[in-house]
């Protein structure tokens, strides 16, 4: 997550009115203090007190511990809703930063130039 929190200007249009959160089981003491100490422009729920529920309902899969796979990425737009999910980020692939870019251009465009 640190390669979308490092080109988060640059890819996600500066995140204008979108919401990013990531899905795992973490605890959110876990999560805070990550968050808090990595600087990252974007949400994290934690999923530790249910089971994998939430994270299952987005569409992440969980191995036979109950455990995550991966964390589930999703993008809310500026209207509030759902504008895509990703059920399993592999934060080390520079092609998932691809698909979140799209995900978040679709939702929020480059504002013209005014000229």
């Amino acid at each position: 997550m640190t390669a979308y929190r490092d080109q988060y200007a640059s890819l996600f249009n500066e995140g204008r009115n979108v919401v990013v959160m990531g899905i795992s089981n973490d605890s959110p003491a876990e999560l805070h203090s990550w968050l808090h100490d990595a600087d990252f422009p974007f949400v994290f729920a934690s999923d530790a007190d249910n089971d994998g529920a939430t994270y299952a309902a987005f569409g992440g899969g969980l191995r036979a511990n109950n455990m995550v796979d991966s964390r589930t990425v999703i993008v809310v737009g500026p209207d509030g809703r759902v504008a895509g999910v990703i059920p399993q980020f592999r934060q080390v692939d520079p092609q998932a930063y691809d698909e979140l870019a799209e995900i978040v251009d679709r939702v929020t465009p480059e504002p013209e130039e005014e000229g």
